[in-house]
């Protein structure tokens, strides 16, 4: 009797995906675009894992440490160009495709008497977890609007879940977050009974950012549909989100991830809904990075300008 054992299977590659904290959108759409990669990938297994978001997740790149990286378009910009806390050791990361903008949030309730940025002075402030995107940014809203982060603020450094909780206990006072929308752990807040959320508006800063770091940043809005409470529309700054990959990543396996990302949007979307705004219109402007051949070669098959 002729025994046929199972045909020799190709090796699995193991890809790591670094995304963000639990309470904001990197880490549910990470697992997301891990099962899908997972599933329609042969031989390639891909997993989330939780970090403390951009630029923890840029140090991963250049270390090779994680495979692909949600980060912040400006954090990026920093660790390729070795600028900030990547002074003198630039990352050389490219992208496969610019993702959905994040909304710099400025998270206060009634009663704290925070109604614009320049309220913060005195107050307990959480500007993010150490390793964020949302540190980065929240320091630098704060410089645009004259506030010394170290000395006029009493500053704390939480994530976002943690933010919430801390805004909840009355043990800080405001908190930043950079996120898409809605993010969970600030629709948990919103949906508090007895507490009302308050959104404090940013586009004040935004001359001052644009004049020291030009087009990262832009002016959104966050709509008042999107957490219980708001009363009114909040004009913000925008910045966008990237996936990132190392320059020597396999430059076919760049070209099926991205083509996967846009052929299953949808499938995306429904584990996150920030995932429907992830477009090809615009792409070649909306990455300060170059782009990964592979990826560039599915946007040349896509006809998207400037590839």
């Amino acid at each position: 009797i002729l025994a046929l054992g199972p045909a020799a299977a190709a090796p699995t590659i193991r890809l790591s995906i670094a995304t963000g904290g639990t309470g904001g959108v990197y880490f549910p759409l990470g697992g997301g675009l891990a099962r899908l990669i997972s599933r329609n990938i042969p031989n390639v297994e891909a997993t989330a894992e939780v970090t403390s978001a951009s630029v923890d997740n840029m140090r991963l790149i250049g270390a090779k440490r994680a495979d692909l990286a949600f980060t912040l378009a400006d954090t990026a910009y920093d660790a390729v160009n070795g600028l900030e806390s990547f002074r003198g050791n630039p990352v050389p990361a490219v992208t496969l495709t610019p993702l959905y903008n994040n909304f710099n949030h400025l998270v206060t309730v009634e009663g704290t008497g925070i109604n614009t940025i320049a309220d913060l002075k005195g107050k307990r402030v959480s500007v993010g977890s150490p390793g964020s995107g949302t540190e980065v940014t929240a320091l630098r809203l704060l410089q645009a609007a004259g506030i010394d982060p170290d000395r006029d603020i009493r500053k704390d450094r939480l994530g976002v879940a943690p933010s919430v909780d801390a805004l909840r206990d009355k043990k800080i006072d405001a908190f930043f977050w950079s996120g898409g929308l809605p993010t969970s752990a600030v629709l948990d807040l919103a949906a508090t009974p007895g507490i009302r959320i308050k959104l404090i508006p940013l586009d004040s800063v935004l001359p001052a950012l644009q004049a020291k770091y030009g087009k990262l940043y832009f002016r959104s809005t966050i709509l008042k549909e999107i957490y219980p409470g708001m009363t009114a529309n909040v004009a913000t700054v925008g910045v966008a989100n990237l996936l990132v990959v190392h320059k020597d990543f396999n430059a076919e396996l760049a070209y099926q991830i991205t083509k996967l990302i846009f052929e299953k949007r949808a499938e995306l979307a429904q584990v996150h809904q920030e995932a429907a705004n992830i477009t090809l219109t615009g792409a070649a402007e909306r990455s300060p990075l170059p782009f990964h051949p592979g990826a560039a070669r599915y946007f040349r098959e896509r006809g998207v300008a400037g590839f």
